[in-house]
């Protein structure tokens, strides 16, 4: 099956399923469905950075400072959070990563309900080569100097959790 076959929940503004369809229309029809993101920092506390490849549907070749992706039918944000993370990754035995808040990103390429998890991987990572073409880990502060240089193109919905994941925790100190 590929991807534009895959099948989705279909959801309303709410977050309330419904109904379903095919990857393919979802995006296509610009229905509203549901992703997860996930920070992923390493044993010394910095992130996992990635380019997405140029073959993915959405935002092909650009920055990712989460892994993660769509739900299929009948799957939980935490399910999807964890089954993402390990094949973006290519670790099994992955801690359940965990939720920090869920939004709806509107902006380039449509709209869809965000879940945002955070999870520490110490296990030796190995990327998906069909979803990440190349990877490193980043401080926190050479992070946010590459978000905010503009040198590096970021997929737009990354970049909105990000914000926000910035100032959630700027928010609790």
């Amino acid at each position: 099956m590929s991807a534009a076959e895959e099948v989705l929940d279909v959801v309303d503004r709410e977050d309330r399923v419904v109904g379903q369809a095919p990857r393919g229309e979802v995006y296509a029809r610009g229905l509203l469905h549901r992703c997860a993101f996930v920070q992923v920092r390493d044993a010394q506390g910095r992130i996992f950075v990635h380019r997405r490849t140029a073959s993915k549907l959405v935002f092909p070749s650009h920055y990712d400072m989460f892994v993660g992706g769509v739900l299929g039918a009948g799957e939980s944000y935490a399910e999807a959070a964890l089954r993402e993370a390990e094949e973006e990754l290519g670790v099994r035995g992955l801690a359940q990563p965990t939720p920090l808040f869920t939004f709806l990103y509107e902006g380039p390429g449509g709209a869809w309900w965000s879940s945002v998890y955070e999870v520490r991987c110490e296990l030796p990572v190995t990327p998906q080569a069909s979803e990440v073409d190349w990877h490193t880990y980043l401080t926190q502060e050479e992070l946010d100097r590459r978000v905010d240089d503009g040198a590096w193109a970021w997929v737009p919905d990354g970049l909105e959790a990000y914000r926000r994941l910035r100032a959630h925790r700027e928010s609790r100190l």
